[in-house]
Parts: C-alpha cells; structure tokens; sequence
C-alpha cells in the first residue's frame, strides 16, 4: 500500500461530514488537482465525543460509495501508542505512531555506540546536495542524537511491529510523529532520525517533525514565516538523501499537523514542494467542526439556538475545555465576546465572527479558538446536536466543502 503524493488528513467530530469534505476533494479533481483524503481521528477525540474507530470507517466508506469516489482512501489511526492502537487495527489503513513522549529519554548506551558505529561513514561534512549545504558532522553529535532520540524511534518500531502482526506487511501506511516536542528537530537530528528508522525497518511513508512557531487551533500560523520555510524546506531536502542513503520509501513525505488554517505558510509550502518535486500529507481536523457551528448559525433557528448554547456553556466551562489544548491555542480574553454580546447577534454576525477570513472586520480569531476546544459541548447534546446536523445538514455541507476547497486544497495544492 503506497500513500499517493499529495494526500490530505481530514478530521469530523461528529462523523456526518463525510461526503461534504470529499465533494471538495471531488472538486479539485475536476481542476486536475490530485489529492487523497485520509480521514483521520484521534483516542481522545473519540473520548470526548463518544464514537469509536469503526465509525470513522463507516463514514469514509459510505461516502466514497455515495459519492463515487474512484481514487485511492485512507482511515487514520491518529495519534496512537501501543496502549490504543488495538482499538484501530481492524478499521484503519493508516497509523501515525506517536513517539514525542520518548523523546529525550535516554537510550542504553549500548545502543547509542552501535548507532554511532553504523553512522560512523557520515563523520565530517554531510552534504544535502538539495540543498546546496553542507553540515558538519562528529561522533559526538551522533551519539547525542541517539541519546535523545533511539529511545522514540525504537518505540516507534515496537508498535509498528505489532501492527504489521495483525495486518501483514505492506497493508497499512506507518506514519512517525515528532511534532508535539519543545524544539524543531535540525537537519543534521532529521537525518540520523531517518537513519535509525531505517535500522529499526520501519517502511515509513510519512513523517511528522517538529516545526518552529506556534501552529494553534484553527487559527493561521504565529512566527517567522522566512524561518519556517527554511525549516521546511532543508526537511523536505533531508528526507530525498535519506531515501536515496538508506533505503526508505521512495514517496517518503513531509506531515504537517495542526495544518488547518495556517494560510501565511501555504504559500512556502506550495512553492516548495513544486521545486523539489516533492510530495505533502497536510493534517487538518477542527476546521470542519467550526464549519458545522458556522453551518448551524447561518441556518437560523433551532440552529442558531444551538450554536449560541455551546459557546455560553463554553465560558462556563472554559478553564476545563482549556486545559487539554494549553500549548495549541493562545486566547486573548480581552477579545473574547460575552454571553450578552454575542446573545443579540443574528446567524451571520455569529459566521462572520468566527469564519476564517481574515479580511472580513468581524473575524475574532479569540473566539474562533473558544468554539474549537468546545466540542465535548455538542458532544454532551447527544441526540439534540446530531439531529440539527442532520436537519441543517445543506447548509452545513456548503460551508464545510467550500472551506477544504477554497481556503485548503486550493492554496496548498493548485498550480
């Protein structure tokens, strides 16, 4: 199983918005833009909102055949370690393993000598010829590497290992995640972490690095967009030697997570990958949630009713709903309305408040990060949320197409 060259993740809280996130996918296609869905969904967000891997399955499946979708699908196991992965092997194809919480933890000293010794060939300058540079290398400076980082990349094998026991090899795509650590990994740390991945046999089509800046909850990206691209870019140049060094996967690509609505670095990304020839797996997945609020809003009614509720409850319970998302979010609670202000607004002040557009003067991206963590709210609902996505279920759709089109795959992905 070979994951297409440019794929992207596509995350549903709720589990109705299948068809509506592959009709954008559908549209692109008619443009001759090339694109995967991978729908992906993590142990925690199945938590919260009461549904299970299978259900994941259920709706990528019911929409290709609704919709006729004859390209290749995928179904993430996202964010997973070897205490859940059991919970996705029989629905999922894709498993992005997880391994940040073992960065850092020392390797035996053993291990780190024999990495040292296998790596020992690439002692002084290593050249990036995608590049145009060159790093110094030393012993020392591998050691270190493996040090902080064979302990993850093992556990990494550990659990790709005992997936490829319950499906055999070559049915499922291995993804490693890095991203959730304090500090970008350098150039030089990528490569000897794609080295020991090798070692380990891990087939990994995609990768997931730590990038810098701050890529918060479904807003745009805050930091250096000149440096980001410099990271990225020596990434996507590590990862062609890598493959060509020691054997990995020839369609070996980037992942960039937290990748909804970072629009300041779509353009670095898209100029990028068109000049190396490379491929993307962008991950995005509470964008399409706020879609359903905006969706429901504009419905007016019962809908809006719904819409109001979930951000009033939301202040209530804000310090709870805040704290699994402390790092991937920064609200300035001096922005954020209050339950009397935002009380007297009609259906499209709500949209146009919390829509991602940033040329429009209501856009209030504090408010925005509010609703993104509030979905345990709609969740708690039960029967009355799922029932308004099924009765405002037109207008949900266009506003959860038309952003993974237009504001998504279009600025990433067109020519």
């Amino acid at each position: 199983m070979n994951l297409e060259k440019y794929s992207i993740g596509v995350g549903d809280r709720f589990a109705h918005q299948g068809q509506a996130q592959l009709r954008a996918l559908l549209r692109a296609k008619e443009r001759g833009i090339d694109v995967v869905p991978v729908w992906n969904k993590s142990h925690r967000e199945h938590n919260a909102t009461g549904t299970s891997p299978g259900d994941v399955r259920r709706e990528a499946d019911e929409a290709v055949k609704a919709l006729g979708w004859d390209d290749s699908y995928y179904v993430d196991a996202d964010h997973i370690g070897m205490k859940n992965v059991d919970l996705f092997v029989d629905s999922s194809d894709f498993f992005t393993i997880d391994v940040a919480d073992f960065i850092g933890q020392p390797a035996g000293e053993d291990e780190v000598q024999n990495f040292v010794r296998r790596q020992n060939k690439y002692v002084g300058d290593l050249e990036i010829p995608a590049l145009g540079k060159s790093f110094s290398v030393t012993e020392d400076q591998i050691a270190d590497i493996g040090r902080r980082f064979l302990k993850a990349v093992k556990e990494a094998g550990r659990i790709y290992r005992h997936i490829e026991k319950a499906k055999d090899k070559g049915n499922f795509i291995a993804e490693v995640s890095m991203d959730e650590t304090e500090s970008p990994q350098t150039p030089v740390e990528m490569f000897f972490i794609l080295a020991a991945i090798a070692d380990e046999g891990i087939p990994v089509q995609t990768i997931a690095p730590k990038f810098t800046g701050r890529f918060n909850k479904g807003v745009d990206y805050a930091g250096d967009v000149n440096r980001f691209a410099e990271e990225f870019e020596a990434d996507v140049a590590v990862i062609a030697l890598a493959v060509e060094e020691f054997g990995l996967p020839e369609n070996l690509k980037l992942s960039v997570h937290s990748g909804s609505d970072k629009f300041s670095i779509y353009e670095p990304i898209k100029r990028i990958i068109r000049k190396h020839g490379a491929g993307l797996h962008l991950k995005t997945a509470g964008t399409t949630w706020l879609e359903e609020l905006i969706g429901l809003a504009m419905a007016g009614g019962e809908g809006l009713a719904i819409a109001k509720e979930i951000y009033k409850t939301a202040l209530e319970r804000f310090d709870e709903l805040r704290a699994p998302y402390s790092a991937v979010i920064d609200i300035d609670e001096s922005r954020v309305p209050s339950p009397e202000t935002m009380d007297g607004w009609t259906g499209e002040d709500y949209a146009n408040a919390l829509r991602h557009d940033p040329s429009c003067e209501s856009y209030n991206p504090s408010f925005r990060q509010v609703l993104h963590i509030a979905y345990k709210v709609a969740a708690g609902m039960g029967e009355r949320y799922l029932n308004a996505l099924e009765e405002f279920k037109d207008v949900i759709g266009e506003n959860v197409t038309e952003n993974i089109y237009q504001r998504h795959l279009m600025r990433v992905f067109a020519g």
